[in-house]
């Protein structure tokens, strides 16, 4: 979509569809949307009188000016109560209209920045809502080769910003670029996750991370099975070793100054799909196993977006990316393994293979002696039954770090909760065969599988977000319709980190 701003009164311009808003229980409009009331001759006005807009959040109602103004159709959006009003609410509303207009037929767009100006928040921010709720809330999954369903002619092509203060519209534009690079990070994130596992292979990630290394000046290193071998990544490997698909280490280094300083590391869980393997899960839903790489799909989403931003930061990415499949190779329950840091594992279930991968991944980390460490990966449907479909759980080993990743979900309307992480639950995961076992029965099994996660983490912040909740939506039936939501990959965690990493400082 091609994003612009400029500078003006809505009511002059001249688009498929405009977007004006309203709080709830307003009976005057004011500011952009008095203005075009005004040109409408009152019709807004009427509107509220009779009831047909009460700006409720998300509520939207199309005017057709017939001739009055430039414009085709005025759509006016709710931004329900003016208090407690916040930036998830204005991107919302920006989804909400934008599949409006697009149900409708427009193909131009131009929106004023909703909570910008009486709404107070911050210009830039307000804009960075509006441009991530009209791209996120346009997506679409085409799968590849599969001839287009009825009605996806119907696309938004173009969105400008409009704001009638001159003076505010370098933080509209800051704003809005930023919300253009986050939105298609989450875009990027949902396509991988939402592909086909005979699509989307450990292959195709390490092509996409390749493709983000020359488009924004990064370097990406990616491991075979000999070289993983080598590394005696023998957690990784023996996940791996019931596929024939090809398993790929990738690592994402974006550092745009050159700098030696400790890099913030992510860490993405890569299972491009996930049977079971030996402990084979139920046949019913298998299909959304291809998804159980969002954590992977997440942090390539973020480096995407931290490179088209340019953020003067240096960021590594590390992707463990395989199958997990049943066959005559694969790896017995009761087998036991050796991850890169001499750690013993009995693997109990197969099943439990994300932590497995991951566990390498996070000792190959600490070879950047890194400033933090955060992982993202869909590793328990327990933190679902604990959390639900709504919030994500986060573990962590350092306070700052938690808040920091609190307020960026508060901010990406990505809701965090941080989850136990006491020692105490150590017991449910000892064997007397190894060091560790890789699953510690039901019972609070989302804290030991962070527990035994934490046996291969360093001396630096490390935080794991559990996202096997939050990754996927179907309907939004218990919580809050959230329009920027579509059905399949949510896209969770791309805008968390992006915010993370613009706010993260290690001291």
């Amino acid at each position: 979509m091609d994003v612009s701003v400029r500078s003006g009164s809505i009511q002059n311009v001249d688009a498929d569809a405009i977007v004006i808003n309203l709080f709830q229980g307003v009976t005057e409009p004011g500011g952009a949307t008095g203005a075009v009331d005004k040109a409408l001759n009152g019709a807004i006005r009427d509107l509220i009188a009779n009831g047909a807009i009460r700006g409720n959040l998300n509520q939207k109602v199309i005017v057709f000016p017939r001739g009055a103004i430039p414009a085709q159709r005025v759509i006016v959006v709710g931004l329900g109560p003016e208090e407690g009003f916040n930036l998830d609410a204005a991107r919302q509303a920006a989804a909400a209209a934008a599949r409006a207009a697009r149900d409708a037929g427009a193909r131009s767009l131009a929106s004023v920045v909703h909570g910008g100006g009486r709404g107070g928040l911050s210009v830039a921010d307000a804009a960075q809502a509006v441009v991530e709720g009209t791209v996120l809330g346009l997506y679409r999954y085409a799968a590849p080769g599969v001839i287009p369903r009825e009605g996806f002619e119907r696309q938004v092509d173009s969105l400008a910003l409009v704001e009638f203060d001159s003076a505010k519209l370098p933080d509209v534009a800051s704003g809005a670029r930023v919300g253009q690079a986050t939105a298609n990070g989450s875009c990027l994130a949902r396509d991988l996750a939402n592909g086909p596992a005979s699509v989307v292979t450990p292959t195709a990630l390490a092509e996409t991370a390749m493709r983000i290394a020359a488009d924004y000046g990064m370097t990406c290193q990616v491991f075979d099975r000999e070289q993983m071998a080598e590394l005696k990544m023998g957690a990784l490997l023996s996940v791996a070793q019931g596929a024939s698909e090809p398993p790929k280490f990738i690592v994402l280094e974006h550092n745009p100054a050159g700098s030696d300083a400790p890099p913030f590391v992510l860490i993405g869980k890569g299972i491009t799909f996930d049977s079971g393997g030996i402990s084979i899960k139920p046949s019913e839903n298998m299909e959304e196993m291809r998804a159980d790489m969002s954590g992977a799909a997440a942090v390539l989403g973020a480096m995407q977006a931290i490179g088209a931003i340019g953020l003067p930061k240096r960021v590594v990415a590390i992707l463990p990316a395989t199958e997990n499949m049943p066959s005559g190779t694969a790896t017995h329950p009761g087998d036991i393994v050796t991850a890169m840091n001499g750690v013993t594992i009995e693997i109990i279930s197969t099943d439990a293979e994300g932590r497995l991968i991951l566990a390498d991944a996070l000792v190959y980390a600490q070879r950047y002696r890194p400033a933090a460490v955060v992982d993202v990966a869909t590793l328990t449907g327990a933190i679902a039954v604990a959390l639900g479909y709504y919030t994500t759980g986060v573990y962590a080993t350092h306070d700052g770090l938690w808040e920091a990743i609190h307020a960026a979900g508060d901010g990406a309307g990505e809701p965090m909760w941080r989850m136990p992480l006491t020692p105490i639950y150590d017991r449910q995961i000892t064997t007397p065969f190894a060091d560790v076992k890789n699953t510690g029965g039901r019972p609070g099994s989302s804290v030991t599988a962070a527990r035994f996660l934490a046996k291969f983490i360093g001396e630096h912040p490390w935080a794991h977000m559990d996202i096997a909740g939050t990754n996927w939506w179907e309907a939004d039936l218990t919580y809050p319709k959230r329009p920027y939501y579509v059905r399949g990959n949510t896209g969770v965690g791309v805008r968390t980190l992006v915010g993370l990493l613009g706010a993260w400082n290690a001291d």
